[in-house]
């Protein structure tokens, strides 16, 4: 899936084939985000995320590790999101640590995130959920710690990818199937009309000038394979499900000025991979890495796109093709911006394509019980809190390697 010409995430040249972002919808400036996204040979995917701010697109490569017996060539759809919402809360706080003149030699942020998962496929019983997210804030600098919690408390609530967790999002869904439209089953329909099925080829998927920082994704360290136990090789396609993921996002700051997460998942045994993150020169970036809600809105569609793919290996229906279209919209956040607003999230939209040799309503289950399952899907259905735990600090003297942001 990947070779030496065709790294894990790289910027690309916009084509209207790979489908623009959608006209603004409202009055206000929001930020908004059109992914299209597509099967390739078992677990991988792949998606072509647009970005509004900036006009740039991105192609980036999602995989599975032994847990669904992908190839884990590149991160898990999980450890997209992850990335992108600790990215977004960093994003914020930088601001404001440089707004309130806080200064810091060292400072890392540490998100937690965990999702369970229970249920039958095949009795229609299984259902994911988002558990509460925990956040730490490790810093060296002589600012008092009940200041820097409530910075960060207060970038909790800039970051747009957070409003994903604190508001109930009622998202909706097209399906065509076999070229037909099909009514919804037991989720929202979309009320506009789907787009026209998102392309493909080599052609759209040309290299954008290298002014973009190299091995914007990489992987660090590979998963285990081990089969016959808990979290294991084949685990996670098992009819019957109980059990809990929990992977770990590090975002630290680059002395070029770029973000580096550090995602590993724990449980099932799962890799570790690096993400390198920008903001877009509107939200004070220069865009060289994809933004955080860049990664966020992949890590949405990849996960939901795991799960049509689960759920017809585990049934033993399997399609010729799947893909699908998604839109994303946030406001503007709060610090990076200058709002001063908490930051908030529209419904998401999503439109599934499939091509299979089933009937319709194979078709229309399948995304229901997608939906069902999907973890980001559900981190939408609720509100999921956000555990501040307590900030590690360590004091700096003053000296010309602290930094003032």
């Amino acid at each position: 899936m990947t070779t030496a010409q065709s790294p894990i995430a790289y910027a690309v040249q916009d084509s209207p084939s790979t489908g623009h972002v959608p006209a603004q919808s409202t009055a206000h400036e929001t930020l908004r985000y059109r992914t299209s996204t597509r099967a390739l040979l078992g677990m991988q995917k792949e998606a072509l995320v647009h970005e509004s701010c900036s006009g740039k697109a991105w192609r980036l490569l999602c995989d599975e590790g032994p847990y669904l017996n992908g190839t884990d060539a590149a991160p898990f759809p999980l450890g997209y999101f992850c990335a992108g919402m600790v990215s977004s809360v960093m994003t914020e706080l930088l601001v404001l640590l440089r707004q309130h003149h806080v200064s810091f030699s060292e400072l890392t942020l540490l998100q937690d995130n965990r999702y369970s998962m229970q249920g039958s496929a095949t009795a229609g019983t299984m259902v994911g959920a988002a558990l509460p997210v925990e956040l730490q804030l490790y810093i060296t600098s002589p600012t008092s710690a009940a200041v820097l919690q409530g910075l960060l408390m207060q970038a909790v609530a800039a970051a747009p990818a957070m409003a994903l967790l604190r508001q109930v999002h009622a998202n909706t869904f097209s399906i065509c199937h076999n070229g037909k439209p099909l009514e919804p089953q037991r989720i929202l329909a979309c009320t506009t009309p789907s787009p026209t099925e998102p392309a493909f080829s080599a052609e759209l998927v040309t290299a954008a000038p290298a002014s973009y920082a190299a091995d914007c994704v990489t992987k660090l360290k590979a998963a285990p394979v081990l089969a016959g136990v808990s979290g294991g090789a084949g685990s996670s396609l098992t009819n019957e499900q109980k059990r809990i993921l929990h992977m770990r996002g590090a975002c630290t700051l680059r002395a070029d000025g770029l973000q580096q997460i550090d995602v590993e998942l724990f449980s099932p045994l799962g890799s570790q991979f690096r993400f390198l993150a920008e903001e877009s020169s509107r939200l004070g970036g220069q865009g060289r890495a994809p933004s955080s809600l860049v990664y966020l809105s992949a890590g949405l569609a990849f996960c939901f796109m795991t799960q049509m793919g689960r759920y017809a290996s585990i049934v033993k229906k399997i399609l010729q093709s799947y893909q699908l279209l998604q839109d994303t919209e946030f406001s503007l956040p709060g610090a990076s911006a200058n709002t001063g607003q908490a930051a908030s999230m529209q419904a998401i939209r999503t439109h599934v394509y499939l091509q299979s040799a089933h009937a319709d309503e194979y078709a229309q289950t399948l995304v229901a019980m997608s939906e069902q399952t999907c973890f980001l899907h559900a981190a939408c259905r609720e509100v999921v809190a956000v555990r501040l735990k307590e900030a590690v600090l360590a004091t700096s003297q003053q000296t010309g390697g602290d930094r003032s942001e």
